[in-house]
């Protein structure tokens, strides 16, 4: 590290994956709070994250949701420095650049090809900072480390390894199938100064008895030369923020014997997904992720959701038949609906748009008496207020200013620190406040008037929402204890635990 002595600074691990969605992030977060158990002060650390699942630190700085949710598991504030650079996709040629919590603006993938050298220093100063300031820091890779078109302007997985001298460790999927050659491939890829950072595997998600895999870990080491530290078991049901839209194929089943019918609009684009994750741990609330008009069926409550493309994915809805479809849900079967944020704007009557679509004004669903102005920069804060008699607090997250129309004469929704904000029409509400179901009470208030709307009963889920999110953190960590060689981990790591 530039201007360091590497002797000087706190130790640290990156865990690299064979591919997307291997385990990294949950296996990150177990990390976490596994040290924090022991009383080590850990940092998560991802120097370029890819998500639409993004949160706001109390500085105001935008960071992804993963990170976030790793620092809550290690138990301390999650900072800017955790994902200095994060890349908001708004289609599948370009995404939002934000680096060190503010938007730079939008980029193709070949433009931000050209960019990335800019910012390999920048993320490893950010390093650095966590390295000085906590006991370990646990680096978090993207992908897989063996991109090898990709290598020369690494700024995320091995080559920041590298360059700070931090080992790693590999994880693969085995329920994916072709574990072994993936792990082994990984390795035999990597250019031979980052091979020697890998220390060990990882095996993840096995399901079934794990003498099936006989000499397999033997043999891996044979061929690769990196020991396996351990079989982490399918966790089945694991509920820890989501890195982006590849855990929506994994949402369980909705309740069969659930009250109340959730439908929450899929859109392309849907962003900041995690903030139904209360709702998933509600046993009388059914929540269904559709994306046609023939699924949207007759619920209780439509949530159109975070958008990181609202005028696009308000466009699918439209072509879909899914707008029509909520209309007449809404019209003439008497559902409720919620808007977050993108969701929210898409319910008003105009969206004016010449920053993210720059298609100037486009016509919103008209269920709200509001409109929608895009400004160059983004609002990013943490709130608290009231709403349904109860206190709210989460984040917010946008470009897209809403304004009641001039003529308007439905009610704000709620109050953020004593302003007002959202709006209500009967049954149509809508907010631009990101969180908000994390509030036990106010969740509870606010199903049960759904639930009293549609005559149907409502039995509030016992406990708080915030002691099963700490649940699931321990249910890692103890996987991580139970089925991994924690002491040669450490060892790896460089630290006493």
């Amino acid at each position: 590290m530039p201007g360091h002595a590497t002797d000087a600074l706190a130790p640290g691990l990156m865990v690299c994956g064979t591919a997307s969605n291997a385990g990294k992030s949950t296996l990150v977060a177990g990390l976490c709070r596994l040290l924090a158990r022991r009383g080590v002060r850990a940092a998560p650390f991802k120097a370029q994250n890819m998500a639409l699942n993004s949160a706001v630190t109390a500085s105001g700085h935008e960071i992804g949701r993963a990170q976030f949710a790793q620092a809550q598991a290690a138990g301390v504030e999650a900072t800017v420095a955790m994902n200095p650079v994060l890349l908001k996709p708004t289609s599948d040629v370009a995404a939002q650049v934000i680096v060190e919590g503010r938007p730079l603006g939008s980029m193709s993938a070949a433009e931000y090809h050209r960019y990335k050298p800019e910012l390999f220093e920048l993320v490893l100063e950010s390093l650095l900072q966590l390295r000085c300031e906590f006991d370990t820091v646990v680096l978090e890779g993207a992908g897989s480390p063996a991109e090898i078109n990709l290598a020369d302007s690494d700024i995320v997985n091995l080559r920041i390894a590298e360059r700070a001298g931090v080992p790693a460790i590999v994880v693969g999927d085995i329920d994916m199938g072709g574990v072994f050659a993936s792990l082994a491939g990984t390795v035999a890829l990597l250019p031979a100064a980052q091979r020697d950072l890998v220390r060990g595997f990882v095996i993840n998600k096995f399901r079934g008895d794990p003498t099936l895999l006989g000499n397999g870990l033997v043999d891996l080491e044979r061929h690769s030369g990196v020991p396996t530290l351990g079989v982490i078991p399918m966790l089945d049901e694991l509920h820890i923020d989501a890195e982006d839209s590849v855990a929506l194929a994994q949402m369980p089943p909705p309740r069969a014997d659930a009250h109340l019918d959730v439908a929450v609009i899929a859109f392309p684009y849907l962003s900041n997904f995690t903030d139904l994750d209360p709702l998933l741990g509600e046993s009388d609330i059914a929540v269904r992720f559709v994306r046609s008009a023939r699924e949207l069926g007759r619920p209780d409550l439509i949530v159109l959701g975070g958008s990181k493309a609202t005028v696009e994915d308000l466009a699918w809805m439209r072509s879909r038949g899914i707008a029509d479809a909520a209309l007449e849900a809404v019209n003439e079967h008497g559902a409720v609906v919620l808007g977050v944020c993108g969701g929210y704007q898409m319910l008003g009557t105009s969206i004016h748009d010449d920053i993210e679509s720059r298609q100037g004004m486009v016509q919103g669903l008209g269920l709200l008496s509001v409109e929608t102005m895009f400004e160059a920069d983004k609002v990013l804060a943490q709130r608290r207020g009231k709403s349904c008699g109860a206190d709210v607090w989460g984040y917010q997250i946008h470009h897209g200013r809403v304004q009641p129309a001039s003529h308007s004469g439905e009610e704000p929704w709620l109050w953020l620190d004593g302003e007002p904000e959202g709006r209500c029409n009967g049954r149509v509400m809508g907010t631009s406040l990101h969180g908000v179901f994390e509030s036990d009470e106010f969740r509870h208030a606010f199903l049960a008037e759904v639930a009293a709307d549609r005559g149907c009963p409502y039995t509030p889920e016992p406990g708080s929402f915030a002691d099963r999110r700490e649940a699931q953190f321990d249910r890692v960590a103890d996987a991580i204890e139970t089925h991994v060689d924690v002491r040669a981990l450490f060892e790896i790591m460089g630290v006493e635990a």
